[in-house]
């Protein structure tokens, strides 16, 4: 039974897990949707032109982004936005799947020891966090010191995607507080030149616009991106702590099968695994 185990575990380690970056069409499509109804309101309402206006775009855009660069560091902006990109072009990782990959590598550890698991490792690149333990039980360091460190990644981790998503709520409570601002620059500039009737158009067109993109920017871009990545961050969580007790378990050379217990405990009912049953 053991041979047979481990004869199909390492048939399993022998394919590339490595998942290839996707555009996540739910994020994209969503966006691009609302943009678009939008965008086909006003042409349907016979003015375009109307909704274009530079000094309004500055107030809104160039406002957010430098208020909300004052209340971070520009180092946390770029990692908000590297983020950000990473959740548009995600590589999908299945909870399930990975839960399998894992008891595969145990298995081989458990029969063959912990150095047999080396040649494999390669094969596990779409998984940095484990190969990054498995390194480590490979070059002696002990599961539970192993598991010490992980645990420190995935906190570390944890509050990196936990600012990148205070950036985006932020972005979003921002961006309707300065089209507020533009709104009275452009009230105060019309009120200022009632004599002259050119110059209310432009002031109104300032006034309210900036509102609109305002709106716009929170509840079509930064909100959802904020509410995408908070949602991907709590999938890469599981996934990583899956990583940390497998590589555990395997620096203590425990058996699969309790390993696989405890994997089931992390897991929705949904992803299970039942790899010995």
């Amino acid at each position: 039974m053991a041979t047979d185990l481990e004869r199909s575990a390492e048939h399993g380690l022998s394919h590339p897990v490595g998942g290839k970056a996707a555009v996540d069409l739910a994020t994209v499509l969503g966006i691009l949707a609302a943009i678009g109804l939008i965008a086909a309101a006003i042409v349907l309402g016979g003015t375009p032109s109307a909704f274009v206006d530079g000094p309004a775009m500055l107030i809104v855009f160039g406002g957010t982004f430098g208020v909300t660069a004052a209340c971070f560091s520009l180092q946390d902006m770029l990692s908000a936005f590297k983020d950000v990109t990473q959740t548009v072009f995600r590589t999908q990782h299945d909870a399930r799947a990975s839960a399998i990959r894992m008891l595969q590598v145990a298995q081989v550890a458990r029969y063959r020891g912990v150095l047999a698991i080396q040649s494999y490792i390669p094969a596990l690149e779409g998984h940095p966090m484990l190969v990054q333990g498995l390194n480590m039980v490979v070059d002696g360091t002990s599961g539970d010191e192993a598991e010490r460190i992980m645990q420190r990644e995935v906190q570390a981790q944890a509050q990196r995607n936990a600012r990148s998503v205070s950036i985006l709520r932020k972005a979003a409570e921002l961006s309707p507080a300065m089209g507020l601002i533009g709104t009275l620059v452009g009230l105060v500039q019309m009120l200022s030149n009632l004599e002259d009737p050119s110059t209310i158009g432009p002031s109104m067109a300032i006034a309210l616009l900036t509102t609109f993109y305002g709106a716009c920017l929170a509840n079509i871009i930064f909100n959802p991106l904020a509410s995408k990545l908070e949602r991907n961050a709590a999938e890469d969580m599981i996934i990583n702590h899956l990583c940390v007790t497998a590589v555990g378990s395997i620096g203590r050379q425990e058996n699969p099968r309790r390993l696989e217990m405890l994997f089931n405990t992390m897991l929705p009912p949904s992803k299970r695994v039942d790899y010995f049953g």
